[in-house]
């Protein structure tokens, strides 16, 4: 039996996702022998380079780090090479693995993804499922191969998503729960229980990585699509209308099935919140922003900035 001490492991992830499963190694006991992160990245508004999260991890607890710009340069390769890693770990890394890194650890890379595969494969899994209008997500450790996010499927774990969650909030308990089914994997791993499924591609859908035009709402769509677009791209990248020209971003949403009227147009606006009719139901708005302001609620934002029943919010 494999005792994870025997490991010599390498991990690979950037962002704060990846800290739950880089926790897990550290706990388990692996040999650590390297952790590979995104090199560092202006930040700011002064745009000093920062240390990715991962590497500031790894800093504390005097694991080496590694920050190749390509890890498909044959120099990266080779340095990866001399670690003689048993097995990769990679959350949210951000570059694609070669085959020339897949084919090196004798017991796999494995990667956590923060869906239910084969469904939401690619760079936004979390933002995509709340959009969609699931109820239900998780994350499953599979084995890599050069596709994307296509290798055969380990440890699933499950959750509920909340009718108002935000996509901040899902990612919390999804890297939590990241560290779970990688802890159980990696149990699995060692005490030779494995288990790989083929994923079934007729079952899969993609999830592209979020860009900023993607937070403006069309208010000829329900109130519920609508509200679950604002809480999919919230934290970032918002979800966004104009008014009077200017762009404002609008969080902490509910529904409201009962109140209609012309989409987009605002139909009240109080310390209860901005309600603005939609193709279908109308949505209750208790977060706004101006560019170059901070997010208010309502009651604060109308204190400031009045706004009247009839007024018509834009698309552009």
């Amino acid at each position: 039996m494999l005792k994870p001490e025997n490991l010599r492991t390498v991990f690979m992830g950037t962002p704060e996702f990846a800290l739950g499963a880089l926790d897990g190694l550290l706990a388990a006991g692996v040999n650590l022998v390297g952790v590979y992160t995104q090199p560092d990245r202006p930040k700011g508004r002064g745009k000093k380079l920062a240390a990715s999260p991962v590497k500031q991890r790894a800093l504390e607890h005097q694991v080496s780090v590694f920050q190749p710009q390509k890890l498909r340069d044959p120099l990266a390769v080779a340095e990866l090479e001399e670690l003689r890693p048993d097995l990769i770990i990679v959350v949210a890394y951000g570059q694609i693995l070669p085959k020339a890194v897949l084919d090196i650890p004798q017991y796999h890379c494995i990667n956590v993804h923060a869906s239910l595969l084969p469904k939401y494969r690619g760079a936004a899994p979390i933002n995509k499922a709340i959009i969609d209008g699931e109820t239900e997500t998780g994350v499953t450790t599979m084995l890599m191969d050069v596709g994307l996010d296509t290798g055969d499927m380990l440890v699933k774990r499950s959750l509920e998503i909340g009718v108002s969650e935000t996509a901040g909030q899902l990612h919390d308990r999804l890297a939590q729960l990241g560290r779970e089914a990688l802890e159980e994997t990696l149990q699995q791993l060692c005490s030779g229980n494995l288990v790989a499924e083929k994923q079934d591609d007729e079952l899969s859908c993609y999830a592209p990585m979020m860009k900023k035009e993607d937070g403006l709402i069309n208010w000829q769509k329900s109130a519920v699509e609508i509200h679950n677009q604002v809480r999919g791209l919230d934290p970032w990248p918002g979800a966004y209308t104009y008014l009077d020209e200017e762009a404002l971003k609008i969080a902490e949403t509910t529904v409201a099935v009962d109140l209609s009227g012309e989409p987009g147009t605002i139909l009240s606006a109080d310390k209860a919140g901005v309600v603005v009719a939609c193709g279908e139901g109308s949505l209750i708005i208790d977060g706004l922003q101006l560019p170059g302001k901070k997010r208010l609620s309502a009651m604060n934002f109308l204190s400031g900035k009045p706004l009247f029943a009839g007024t018509q919010l834009q698309q552009s």
